[in-house]
Parts: structure tokens; C-alpha cells; sequence
């Protein structure tokens, strides 16, 4: 039933995994080299991460693959193990079983603990730090790996300095295809999708993918007096037979269990991976307009699958990653098909059209990447944020700021701290009271949910819980009137809960219930 309902929704899901395809292949390729892992490894993390993790996993719009977060840790990881590529899949492969493990053992509550306003800050300061991160890309500087999330660079430059490079070694090809591939994006989100069905059919990402590759070839040919450099483009590694296309996949080696340091890699890899995931997890339910809510624990033994098989054919580690998933919902998809659309894609091309998609400027795919960044990152959301409060604003401004300043999970850390001690500051008592079930003269049960006085974020899972344990064809009243403070975390879970509720047909009746801003 759930194949079928994919197929429904291919006309929107086949442009978005395009569009996450396009996404996906530099960042593949630039975290593996930042990783100091073969390039292919990256390709192979993608395509699992697409195929494999996409049709086990519950997330409809979340995207797997090889995540820029992990990226010092492989590297660090893979140098502890003297060097050791093969040993280090075997630890790929044990971070795997740990978070099979973990999922048996319903360890994916932890996700619903992330306050909103930490959340909806990690959203923003992603979408800031696509923005800061492309720039050079756009400009034609494109030293730096596309996907790296670290503030400090490899090269003692940090996002900022990088920033200011680019503009004194500024390539006019690269501008020039940038430029116009912003305003084709832009005209075509704002203007030519409300003018025609066709326009929606055909993504504005695709056209300025094939306009950057035409550019290119004319680039070469001398058409257009400009040029681009090989390090400006994407570099894919082009096998000229079957035998040196499989030849790229590279076993584990298993004897390196009896080394105590691959056990320690696996168990960093697992926790680090499983938190990156989870973060990502509750950030793309945040996004989806259905609200619909990914099972977390279902989504730990998805990535677990998809490590071992990642681990066992030669590609790095796999997350759940923000960047291709908000590509994904910003471009139209609708369920998880158009991720597993992108793994096939992914490796098709790395089989057939690899030198065709090596045509393709960093630069078309840096104004991709500028406007889902601008879509994450909208300044009407820290307005919306400051008129929730000190409570919301506060966690969610540190998140933002500590990520621009450090990294993903340093600046999550950050806002957690901080979401925490706001939440400290409420007493801790019952979350709810259930009243008696009762039953309508139709025979649809009756279930009265009382509220307590006082609901702070860390009730959020009791009341997920009661509200996800109410059956198909049922009523729920939520009866807020005996509560003077409830988290906004909660009272936005029961708005999404009541879009969420028509699918089972269940009713939702709200007592004196106060509406999210």
C-alpha cells in the first residue's frame, strides 16, 4: 500500500530527486575529499543512502547520504587506524549493527527532546551557512570542499576569510553563469511556476543545470570568451569499462576487529551519526507541510542498514542530511520516492554519464544551493521568533549564531544548553490526565485528554505518546482548561497533530487551547 501510494505522487517526486540528484553529486564528491576518503566512497554513501536507507526508512522527505558533519571525524578516524581505509569500513560496518541495535532498543525517543526554537535555529543556521558557504563557489573560488560545514578550514581559512579570498581571485565565467542561474531560480519560484502547469513540471534547478553545461561547451568551443578551471566543475570519476567501474568498490577488512581502536570508531561514528540524524529527523518533520511525523526508531535501524551496506562495498558513513532534504521539500517532493529516485540516479550516472555530468559548473549548483539556503534562512522567521519570547528567541538565536561560529553539533549543543534552562525554570508535573474513554451512539470511542497546569518541552513525549496510541475512527478532546503554561513545543505538536489526524480520520476537538503564532 505504501509503494503504491509513492507512485501517486511521482509527477512531483521524479523533478525533486533531479534536483536532489544535482545537490547531491559535488556534495558527495566534497565531503569524501574532505574526509580524506576515495572520492567514490562518496558516491557510494549517496547511492545507499538514497536506495537502500530511502526504502526502509519512514521519512518521507528525508534524504540520506555521506554528511559534512562526520567529515573530521572519518578523518580523524581513518589516521587512529594508521591509515587504514579497509579498517575503517569495518568500523562503518559496526556503527551500523550499533544503531540496528539502538533502533530494537527504542532508543529514538532522544529525538523528542530538541526544543522547536533549537530546531527551527538549526534549520536557519544551515540555510545561513549554505549561503556563507557558496559564495565562493558563485565568485569561481572553489578551493574550500563543497559541503564542509566547519567554521575553521583545512587550509587555516575560516567561512568568513573565504569569503573575502573569493573576491580577489573572482573567475567572470563562474559569475556570469552564477548570476544568471540566480535569476532564472528566482523568476521562476516567484513568477513563471504561477503562470503555467509547465513551468511546474519542469524545475527551474534543471534548467539551470543544463543551461550551466551548455555555458561550459561553449566556454570550450571559444563560443563565449570565458573559461573555467577543472577544480570549477564537478569531478566525478569516469570508469572506461565495467570491470574499472566495480573495480572502485572496496571490501572491508574483517581482521581488523582484533584492533581495540576500530570498536572505539565504530561507537563515535554510531552516536555522532545517530544524533545527526535524529537533529535532521525532527528539522525535515519541522518543514514538511503535511506535519506528518517520521517513526525515529524505524529511522536508527534504516540508517543501520544503511551503514553496514555502505561499510561492506567501500562508502562512508550515512546521516540523515538537512541540506539535500530541504532541497527535496523546497523543489516539490512529496514522499520518500523521489530519495530513492536520486540513489538510482546517482548511480546511473556514476555507471553511464560521468564525463557529461563532470560538464556541469560549481557555480550553477552554488545558486541552487543560494536559494534553498535563503528558504531555510528567511528573515521574516527571526521576527516570528522574537514575538514568541526570550524563551524561543534566546535557544534559537545561540543555535544560529554557534553554528555559523563552529559547527553543527557544537551549535546544537549550544541551543540545548540553553532551551534547557529555560525549561528548568517551569515545575515538573503530570503532563496530562486521561479521562474515561467513552463511545458515540455510532461506536467511535471517545478519548478526553486533560492537560496538566503546567507542560514544559520534556512532557512533549508523553503527550506524543498518548495522542499516537489514540485508534483510527476515534475523537479526541484536548482540554487545555486547567493550564496556565504550556510549551510552545507541545501546543505547536497539537496543531500539527490535528493536520496529521484526518489521515486516520480521527477528530480533534480543542478546549480552550492556545493557537502557535
Amino acid at each position: 500500500m505504501e509503494l503504491k501510494n509513492m507512485f501517486k505522487e511521482l509527477k512531483n517526486d521524479l523533478p525533486a530527486s533531479i534536483v536532489v540528484f544535482f545537490v547531491a553529486v559535488p556534495l558527495c564528491l566534497g565531503i569524501a575529499l574532505a574526509s580524506g576518503a576515495p572520492l567514490f566512497a562518496g558516491i557510494i554513501a549517496g547511492i545507499v543512502g538514497g536506495i537502500v536507507v530511502g526504502v526502509s526508512s519512514g521519512s518521507p522527505l528525508g534524504v540520506s547520504g555521506p554528511a559534512a558533519g562526520l567529515a573530521v571525524i572519518v578523518l580523524t578516524s581513518i589516521a587512529s587506524l594508521g591509515g587504514s581505509w579497509t579498517a575503517f569500513l569495518t568500523a562503518v560496518v559496526l556503527a551500523g549493527i550499533i544503531q540496528l541495535i539502538l533502533g530494537y532498543a527504542k532508543a529514538g525517543f532522544v529525538a523528542y527532546f530538541f526544543p522547536s526554537s533549537v530546531i527551527k535555529g538549526m534549520l536557519t543556521g544551515i540555510g545561513l551557512l549554505i549561503i556563507l558557504k557558496q559564495i565562493p563557489h558563485a565568485l569561481g573560488w572553489d578551493k574550500d570542499a563543497v559541503g564542509d560545514d566547519a567554521f575553521l578550514q583545512a587550509d587555516g581559512q575560516n567561512t568568513f576569510s573565504e569569503i573575502f579570498k573569493a573576491f580577489e581571485f573572482i573567475t567572470p565565467g563562474a559569475v556570469l553563469i552564477g548570476v544568471i542561474s540566480l535569476a532564472i531560480l528566482i523568476l521562476w519560484d516567484k513568477v513563471l511556476t504561477k503562470k503555467h502547469k509547465i513551468f511546474q513540471l519542469i524545475q527551474g534547478p534543471i534548467v539551470v543545470v543544463v543551461l550551466g553545461i551548455v555555458m561550459n561547451y561553449f566556454f570550450q568551443s571559444g563560443m563565449l570568451d570565458f573559461s573555467l578551471a577543472a577544480d570549477q566543475v564537478v569531478r566525478l570519476p569516469v570508469p572506461h569499462s565495467v570491470s574499472e567501474f566495480f573495480g572502485q568498490f572496496t571490501l572491508p577488512d574483517f581482521t581488523a576487529l582484533s584492533n581495540p581502536e576500530v570498536y572505539k570508531v565504530a561507537i563515535i561514528i554510531a552516536v555522532v551519526g545517530s544524533l545527526e540524524t535524529l537533529l535532521s529527523v525532527e528539522a525535515t518533520d519541522k518543514l514538511d507541510p503535511d506535519k506528518r511525523i517520521t517513526p525515529a526508531n524505524r529511522e536508527l535501524k534504516a540508517q543501520g542498514l544503511g551503514n553496514i551496506i555502505s561499510g561492506l562495498i567501500g562508502g562512508l558513513p550515512i546521516t540523515q542530511v538537512i541540506v539535500r532534504s530541504s532541497a527535496n521539500i523546497s523543489f516539490g517532493g512529496k514522499t520518500k520516492m523521489s530519495a530513492i529516485l536520486h540513489g538510482f540516479f546517482l548511480l546511473l550516472s556514476a555507471i553511464t554519464i560521468a564525463s557529461v555530468l563532470n560538464m556541469i559548473p560549481l557555480a550553477s549548483l552554488a545558486a541552487i544551493l543560494l536559494m534553498v539556503g535563503y528558504k531555510l534562512a528567511k528573515p521574516a522567521l527571526f521576527k516570528e521568533m522574537y514575538k514568541l519570547g526570550w524563551e524561543q528567541f534566546i535557544p534559537f538565536a545561540a543555535t544560529v549564531v554557534a553554528i555559523l561560529a563552529t559547527d553543527l553539533l557544537k551549535g546544537i549543543t549550544v541551543g540545548m544548553l540553553l532551551g534547557g534552562f529555560y525549561a528548568l525554570r517551569h515545575s515538573y508535573r503530570n503532563s496530562y490526565q486521561l479521562r474515561d474513554v467513552t463511545t458515540t451512539e455510532e461506536g467511535h470511542e471517545v478519548h478526553h485528554i486533560v492537560l496538566a497546569e503546567e507542560v514544559s518541552f520534556f512532557n512533549k513525549p508523553s503527550v506524543i505518546q498518548a495522542l499516537d496510541s489514540i485508534p483510527v475512527n476515534s475523537k479526541v478532546i484536548i482540554d487545555c482548561s486547567n493550564s496556565k503554561s504550556i510549551d510552545y513545543d507541545v501546543v505547536e505538536f497539537i496543531k500539527d497533530y490535528q493536520i496529521n489526524a484526518k489521515t486516520k480520520n480521527i477528530t480533534v476537538e480543542k478546549i480552550n487551547c492556545i493557537e502557535p503564532a
